[in-house]
């Protein structure tokens, strides 16, 4: 096995330094009820095609489902080469990119994913990489308190996605960092109670999402100048996708940019693994967790990849950090490198121009269909849009009986009766929409419309 290159005599030797004998005194202060003394339950060998047989079984068993769902996961198409990319040898080198002249592959894939992601966000500087969107949210909000010292207090918006509010709490908790929820107006964030908030005083940092839960895009003029006029920070967690055609976070002028980029091409993959971004100011670089990556030349003129800093990992100065997460990524760095690599500027519009095609076409049939109306009217949207379900029958039972039609029918907005949340991407075709549109009507009315 090339991953445990090891031969008996690399083994001898290292059991010889640590002073025992055999792996069994190794691990002889283990107590015996501990061990797993018997054999392991594994069928007999197979050949190659057996194998391929059985595993086509049992994916058979999953339903392919066309998906309308989104709140924070995006169905977005994955070009044929990305996997491929990924698979290459030349990256395939260790994960903990420490020693320089080994890893290159590593180094590189991750120089050119912060690239792209601080270009993206318009920030100067991003790290590699965060868990998810939902813990990168959090270590935002860490690293609000951290750059104000003396300020533990920090807003954050009720129209995020609730999922990554309780991972923010969470943190929060046991950090003792006072969160504070501001309250949603119509879809949107309350602004007059974030001044409110902020001219009260001990505000460390704001975080506001875009788009927001609902799927609207929310208006952050004068957001930044608010915030830093009160000493505080400003984060914007944004889709990631939605940057290629929306205004930045650098230029609403955050001083954090967070979110999650499976919409960079990431298969949905049942809930996983995602990828979280963190990107900030040069301002902020000592107070991000994570690593930086950067390029420079060998002896010989050659470009070449260098691990330029570890801002605050818990192996340095660990008394003094804030964060301990030290783990790149790696493998979702080199899947989102590919991606925005392959698409560049122009593919990354098209994929928002078909995708909010595609949605506001969805959004205008549905409401003509009688058992739906505008949640929010006349507030904007991109990809996703959120309905008031007022038909018959409930919403769980609508959405079972999509789900048997092939349909993936939105997501249930929580704490709502009967709101639901719609998404396209450009994976939906105008034969999807209208499929889907005839099966809700089945649905509602028991009839094809």
């Amino acid at each position: 096995m090339k991953y445990f290159p090891h031969t008996a005599d690399d083994l001898s030797q290292m059991l010889k330094v640590v002073g025992v004998g055999s792996l069994d005194e190794l691990y002889a202060e283990v107590p015996e009820e501990l061990k797993f003394n018997k054999e392991l339950a594994l069928p007999s060998a197979m050949s190659e095609i057996e194998v391929r047989k059985v595993i086509t079984a049992l994916s058979n068993k999953n339903r392919q489902l066309i998906s309308f769902a989104g709140a924070g996961v995006y169905d977005h198409y994955t070009p044929s080469v990305v996997p491929y990319i990924t698979s290459r040898s030349e990256f395939s080198t260790s994960y903990t990119p420490y020693q320089a002249e080994i890893s290159q592959g590593t180094l590189q894939y991750i120089f050119e994913y912060q690239s792209m992601m601080a270009d993206l966000t318009g920030m100067d500087i991003s790290n590699a990489s965060m868990y998810d969107g939902s813990t990168a949210t959090a270590e935002a909000m860490m690293m609000c308190v951290a750059a104000a010292k003396k300020r533990n207090r920090v807003l954050i918006s009720e129209t995020f996605t609730p999922a990554v509010i309780r991972v923010v709490e969470t943190y929060a908790k046991f950090h003792g960092v006072d969160l504070v929820k501001v309250p949603a107006r119509e879809g949107v964030t309350d602004m007059e109670a974030v001044q409110r908030y902020l001219e009260a005083g001990n505000v460390a940092g704001v975080l506001v999402p875009q788009p927001n839960y609902y799927g609207i895009i929310e208006d952050f003029t004068g957001l930044a100048d608010l915030c830093h006029s009160h000493k505080s920070l400003l984060a914007i967690n944004s889709v990631a996708s939605t940057l290629g055609v929306l205004r930045s976070p650098g230029e609403w002028g955050a001083d954090i940019a967070c979110g999650e980029a499976q919409s960079l091409g990431i298969p949905t993959c049942y809930g996983g693994p995602y990828i979280g971004y963190l990107c900030t100011t040069s301002a902020l670089v000592r107070k991000m967790p994570g690593r930086l990556v950067g390029a420079t030349t060998d002896t010989d003129g050659k470009r070449c990849f260098v691990l330029t800093m570890q801002a605050r990992e818990q192996h340095i100065r660990r008394e003094k950090a804030t964060s301990n997460i030290c783990t790149a990524q790696g493998f979702m760095c080199l899947y989102v490198a590919a991606y925005l690599s392959l698409m560049g500027e122009k593919g990354l519009r098209e994929v928002n121009e078909q995708s909010y095609g595609a949605a506001h076409e969805l959004h205008d049939r549905l409401l003509t269909l009688g058992c739906f109306e505008d949640a929010f009217p006349g507030k904007p949207f991109l990809n996703e849009f959120t309905l008031k379900y007022t038909g018959c029958p409930y919403i769980d039972t609508m959405q079972e009986t999509l789900c048997r039609a092939g349909f993936i029918a939105g997501v249930k907005a929580e704490g709502k009766e009967n709101e639901i949340i719609f998404a396209a991407t450009e994976q939906r075709t105008p034969q999807d929409v209208e499929a889907f549109v005839r099966a809700i009507a089945s649905a509602c009315h028991g009839e094809q419309q």
